[in-house]
């Protein structure tokens, strides 16, 4: 998805959730694009996306003894 598309999502999101006040699609814009935004950067994909890479399971590592010598 374009970048203007995820963010007019998240913006429209953002108006529902308010309740659907009217004359806030400035701010509801900015929002949307802070989040965004800060997604891309961190690497995060939006919510209900799937991952490319199936999770790895981890080795165990040993047990460890407790006990002091």
């Amino acid at each position: 998805m374009k970048m203007h598309e995820e963010i007019a999502k998240k913006a429209y999101e953002l108006f529902e959730k308010s309740g659907g006040v009217h004359g806030r699609d400035r701010e509801n814009w900015l929002e949307a694009e802070k989040t965004v935004l800060g997604r891309m950067k961190t690497g995060k994909k939006a919510a209900g996306a799937k991952k490319a890479s199936a999770a790895v399971p981890r080795k165990k590592s040993p047990a460890r003894s407790t006990k002091r010598a």
